[in-house]
């Protein structure tokens, strides 16, 4: 609970206007895109710039006061879901782009940038921005360094991780620190900027990034393969990659997630196939007309009954558009849509996508299966109802035994999802105990009182998706 004095100093921190206690506004704040995940938190602050949220990490320090660090809440681990109370951070007032360094290709942002706003502003001069979240029409900066977000573009140009050069961060004690910088070398100490990227609020609050820019590639085309054989689509994954090509975006839809996204967007995606596998390339005109023929000729070969190259650019931003619905759309099947992501080495997708069918006619329940099948990140959603126990319950061991194939296969719990309440009771299976002891004594160092979005990443005992009222 907060106290009606320290209210009054979290008031003179930031004013009135930017201190809210009722019970809507703390509503509002209460979940993210995470279902079944819900708590109330005793306020929420709205900082306007790096010294108030200094000053406001050190009152709660003082009073053990929980912070949870928030962008739009687009993750689905629950993250953001204040589950021990305190207080939610919101970014709303930091929000601008500070500086775009042309010399340097650098982009220098507040956490409160929304990504697609920051691609286009410096896409706009003639650079690129490659990590795309699907949600990154609302998702922030702040928030995907916190998740390591990826995104379609991640098989060629990697993920978040991968741009971010330096940091501002408040840690516990309210000591503002800067990591990295505009440096194309720098191995000076422990590289910090790594471990915040990905720590999920946990370790402290992000509240500058800079960011690594890239020249805009100079052409991109985009291919729909159809596939009658799932498994079919699946091998072609693995060959393209075997072939030793890199496609900016390899993405996996199966049937049933197809004729959900087609009744969405309406773009005349074929809905009487078993699988597609959306592909695109970028870079030089000679590069990209080279890989896209000879993608073209593998996905023939492992038996895909049609490959088409789109037209046009409207006709390529139908295909992503569509892609990037396919949750929205799922959500429409059902009041509950549970998204997962396991993630698998690329040579071992068939084999995944198989153990997602076996399991689902196992425990008889309806699972969807797209994702970033070029990163073997896929992601099986279960459109559900949370007021149907029974099914529910099968729905959480069907999930259970997807992830303990996917690391039986080689691969992890969670690829770009993070693991937040979600997913930390499978996170020892990945790491052991040993693993687990090493970031929780990292956690115990930067944050001693664990005031840092107490509750999330370590595991638990329990593996059932709760609601939590205060």
């Amino acid at each position: 609970m907060i106290t009606e004095q320290v209210k009054r100093q979290f008031i003179q921190i930031v004013g009135a206007e930017n201190y809210d206690d009722s019970k809507a506004g703390r509503l509002v704040y209460s979940y993210d895109a995470t279902p079944n995940f819900q708590s109330l938190p005793d306020a929420v602050i709205a900082p306007r710039n790096t010294k108030e949220v200094s000053e406001i990490v050190k009152i709660c320090n003082n009073e053990r006061i929980p912070i949870v660090p928030r962008g739009s809440g687009t993750n689905l681990c629950a993250g953001t879901c204040p589950t021990e109370g305190g207080i939610v951070i919101i970014f709303k007032h930091m929000n601008r782009i500070l500086e775009i360094d042309e010399e340097n290709l650098t982009v220098t942002v507040q956490p409160g940038v929304i990504t697609l706003d920051l691609i286009q502003a410096v896409e706009a001069k003639g650079l690129f921005y490659p990590p795309d979240p699907s949600s990154m029409k609302i998702s922030t900066i702040g928030g995907n360094i916190n998740e390591n977000s990826g995104g379609l573009r991640g098989l060629k140009y990697g993920v978040t991780r991968d741009y971010v050069m330096g940091l501002e961060v408040v840690l516990a004690n309210g000591d503002i620190i800067r990591t990295g910088g505009k440096l194309a070398k720098d191995v000076a100490g422990y590289d910090l900027t790594r471990l915040f990227v990905g720590s999920e609020g946990t370790l402290g609050i992000i509240t500058e990034a800079t960011l690594k820019l890239i020249p805009m590639p100079e052409t991109k085309q985009t291919m729909l393969a159809l596939y009658e054989d799932l498994e079919a689509a699946a091998r072609s994954v693995s060959a393209i990659i075997a072939n030793k090509i890199i496609p900016t975006t390899l993405e996996f839809l199966d049937q049933p997630t197809l004729q959900v996204v087609e009744s969405f967007v309406n773009i005349g995606l074929p809905t009487d196939v078993k699988a597609v596998l959306l592909i695109e390339q970028d870079g030089p005109k000679e590069v990209v007309e080279r890989d896209m023929e000879a993608m073209a000729r593998i996905c023939r070969e492992q038996h895909a009954i049609s490959v088409q190259v789109a037209q046009t650019e409207e006709e390529a931003n139908n295909l992503r558009t569509a892609r990037r619905s396919a949750l929205s759309a799922l959500a429409r099947l059902k009041p509950t849509t549970i998204l997962e992501d396991a993630t698998v080495p690329r040579s071992q997708i068939a084999n995944m996508v198989k153990a997602i069918n076996d399991i689902a006619k196992k425990y008889n329940v309806n699972i969807c299966t797209f994702g970033h099948a070029g990163d073997g990140n896929l992601h099986p959603t279960c459109p559900t109802d949370v007021h149907d126990k029974d099914e529910l319950h099968r729905v959480e061991q069907a999930f259970e035994d997807i992830f303990a194939k996917a690391i039986e296969l080689g691969g992890t719990i969670t690829g770009e999802h993070g693991v937040g309440v979600m997913k930390a009771p499978y996170l020892e299976w990945k790491l052991g105990k040993e693993g687990i002891a090493a970031m929780q004594a990292i956690k115990r160092a930067l944050d001693p009182n664990n005031i840092m979005n107490p509750g999330k990443v370590f595991a638990k005992s329990t593996r059932k998706r709760v609601v939590i009222t205060r």
